[in-house]
């Protein structure tokens, strides 16, 4: 495996890239930012899926699916998180793709522009507060507990294999609470959750802590995150839990 590598010591982003790629654990694709996750690679994933699945259901959580496409005005709904993912967002303008005049290839077909563009999930607070909308219609109906299993999109400018993709796998859990402070212990409870795979089962030493305001993930009032320290002496961002207030319940008209 060694042989043939960039060391460390000379270029640790290039090791890093070969490494992945010897391992063949996954592959550049032919869509700029994108890659193709071998079954190796995969493996592991699944592996790593199955003991945090266990893991959240055992804190209450059940899992869901909600839809990939998000109407643009959702985003508009909420400033802040509108304001964060814009430049990263994958927009669906037209629903058909028709014969072009040389016969041979296809072109847009311009009589099918959607009436209202939808973006390609970047994240799905959007779209899953909107259905909360109709769950929720009294505090008995609190809390709700769920997690996705998911694919997100966001239009990433410098990208590498498993760390910064334009489309990559993740989960995302959205809860909803009667009260603040069980939203934060919420919150908490999750990060701790990170933390306990990422060093109990993936031997990976982490630091939690709560992100800077201009850290925060868009539209939250916390971001709390566990972080690791590369080899080069970078730390990498493992995982994060937010709370988010009120501010989608009110931007969906939740009560």
């Amino acid at each position: 495996m060694a042989k043939g590598l960039t060391s460390r010591k000379e270029d640790y982003s290039q090791w890093y890239n070969e490494l992945v790629v010897k391992a063949d654990l996954a592959e550049h694709s032919a869509v700029r930012g994108c890659m193709v996750i071998k079954p190796y690679g995969y493996a592991i994933w699944e592996k790593m899926q199955r003991v945090l699945d266990d893991m959240f259901k055992k804190t209450g959580h059940v899992n869901a699916y909600f839809p990939l496409f998000i109407p643009k005005s959702y985003l508009s709904k909420e400033a802040a998180h509108v304001e964060g993912f814009a430049k990263e967002c994958a927009v669906v303008t037209h629903y058909r793709l028709k014969t072009a005049e040389d016969g041979k290839s296809v072109v847009v077909d311009p009589d099918a522009k959607l009436e209202e563009e939808l973006i390609v999930r970047p994240t799905s607070e959007t779209i899953i507060w909107n259905t909360y909308k109709n769950w929720i219609q009294s505090y008995r109906d609190l809390p709700i507990l769920v997690n996705q299993w998911a694919n997100v999109v966001r239009w990433e400018m410098r990208t590498r294999l498993f760390l910064r993709t334009a489309e990559f796998l993740w989960q995302e859990g959205h809860t909803a609470h009667a009260t603040k402070n069980e939203a934060i212990e919420e919150a908490e409870k999750m990060l701790d959750v990170y933390a306990e795979f990422a060093q109990n089962y993936m031997a990976m030493p982490v630091i939690k802590g709560l992100k800077t305001e201009n850290e925060r993930f868009a539209g939250a009032e916390e971001t709390y995150c566990i972080e690791a320290l590369m080899q080069d002496g970078k730390a990498l961002q493992a995982g994060t839990s937010h709370f988010l207030g009120q501010n989608f319940a009110k931007a969906f008209d939740v009560k």
